[in-house]
């Protein structure tokens, strides 16, 4: 029998309805569209915008985040940034299941509690408590627990990750949950270039490097670059 699609029945090739470039120096688009999605609120959520911003391994997400919070900051509006890697299963938990040779595939990671936690932040009303997120210490490769606070009026809430867009339960859920989902395109030999280089980085000898780099993390990303025609913007980066 044939199995579903995790991706979703949109495969590469399929065209979003907006592309735009940007680069380190240069998020002015980015910011401005944020500020409209602030702008144009929601039933009863007016003055909040949340983004989720998607990458296969390397194609530096986690940078355009940061850049754009810093650009959101200069522009008067502040936001916080929650990652989709804080909800990693803990490597003790990784070696139980036998999958820690596949750190990074959707299924080692705690995706009904990053749901759970997205809605948490969807809902959040006014005056509400601040809702505590996860972050992953990259020193430690494991996540820490309630280490992010997001306040209630916070007006931009920027969550990054790889599968933010999947067809399958429970990340397809996410969709209806985040005002606008963008997809995070650059060169594929510079997103190779960079994840081996990050495997390096973490002290990783290079024959464990290019394992990964070339074996789970290769197969992340072919199944991340299928969800680019779900996205709601083309974020061409670099």
């Amino acid at each position: 029998m044939t199995q579903p699609d995790p991706a979703g029945p949109e495969g590469p090739g399929a065209a979003p309805s907006v592309v735009l470039s940007a680069t380190p120096s240069d998020v002015s688009a980015l910011v401005a569209r944020v500020q409209a999605v602030v702008g144009r609120g929601g039933p009863g959520r007016a003055g909040r915008a949340l983004i989720g911003i998607v990458g296969a391994p390397g194609a530096g997400k986690s940078t355009l985040t940061a850049v754009l919070a810093r650009a959101l900051a200069d522009a008067g509006t502040a936001s916080v940034v929650v990652g989709m890697d804080g909800f990693h299963l803990a490597q003790a938990e990784l070696d139980r299941l036998g999958r820690a040779d596949r750190k990074g595939a959707p299924d080692t990671f705690d995706a009904e509690g990053y749901v759970a936690l997205v809605r948490r932040i969807r809902v959040q009303r006014p005056g509400a408590p601040a809702v505590y997120a996860p972050r992953f210490d990259r020193g430690l490769e494991e996540p820490v627990g309630s280490a992010v606070p997001v306040f209630a009026d916070t007006p931009v809430v920027l969550t990054e990750g790889n599968y933010l867009l999947l067809g399958a339960e429970p990340w397809h859920r996410l969709r209806r949950l985040l005002d606008e989902t963008w997809f995070v395109e650059v060169d594929e030999g510079d997103r190779r270039r960079r994840l081996l280089d990050r495997h390096l980085s973490f002290g990783r000898p290079r024959e464990l490097a290019e394992a990964f780099a070339h074996g789970s993390d290769e197969r992340n990303a072919h199944l991340v670059a299928a969800t680019r025609g779900r996205a709601d913007l083309v974020v061409r980066w670099g």
